[in-house]
């Protein structure tokens, strides 16, 4: 049968609610399912990812696979979906970045994140904290008095360029009058905690 990936999306978040109605009129799904993740594993794309992926497996009777795709602060995997085949087995776990930032930041954006992709379901608000090495001042402002005393000397992460990680730190910068500290992207949130923890980055 062929349908258009609006539709077949659709019966996809219908089988969010009434699985079974899917099942009996379409027979969908009939084989196993893919959610891209478009972040590495471990951080938290990819865990609330997973506990989404597991609860979809129960309503709908198939498995949906997790693949992990990152990069370009979530593009590479954004692109992955947008190329796949329109058959609604494949879909993408898109945090703000794929969806609000990327396509504006990007001078040539990859996709376009209206005629690309048919939403389906907000899942969930993630705030954002900041957290830093033991050595550090275990408060904000104690952290900002000591980079503005050392210009240049700190460095800080981000779960990749252009992010809402990485704006989030670029507008706390520029909310504090302004300081001299270099920006890392990383490809997601995971590799940027393990080079804090191991005291590469603040």
């Amino acid at each position: 049968m062929n349908m258009k990936r609006r539709h077949l999306l659709a019966a996809g978040a219908s089988a969010l609610v009434a699985p079974s109605i899917v099942r009996a009129q379409a027979k969908y799904p009939d084989r196993p399912m893919r959610l891209v993740v478009p972040f590495p594993p471990a951080g938290p794309t990819d865990i609330i990812g997973r506990m989404v992926a597991e609860k979809m497996t129960g309503l709908l009777g198939q498995n949906m696979v997790v693949e992990n795709k990152a990069g370009a602060a979530g593009s590479i995997g954004a692109v992955e979906v947008k190329n796949a085949k329109a058959d609604g087995y494949t879909f993408l776990f898109a945090p703000s970045s794929t969806h609000a930032i990327n396509p504006t930041a990007f001078v040539k954006p990859l996709y376009d994140p209206i005629k690309d992709f048919t939403p389906i379901s907000s899942i969930c608000v993630n705030p954002l904290v900041v957290v830093a090495h033991p050595s550090m001042p275990d408060t904000l402002m104690g952290m900002v008095e000591l980079m503005k005393k050392n210009p240049g000397k700190y460095s800080y992460g981000s779960s990749g360029a252009g992010g809402i990680t990485h704006l989030a730190g670029e507008y706390l910068k520029m909310s504090v009058g302004g300081m001299d500290v270099e920006h890392v992207p990383y490809r997601g949130s995971m590799p940027a905690l393990q080079d804090m923890m191991g005291g590469n980055i603040m």
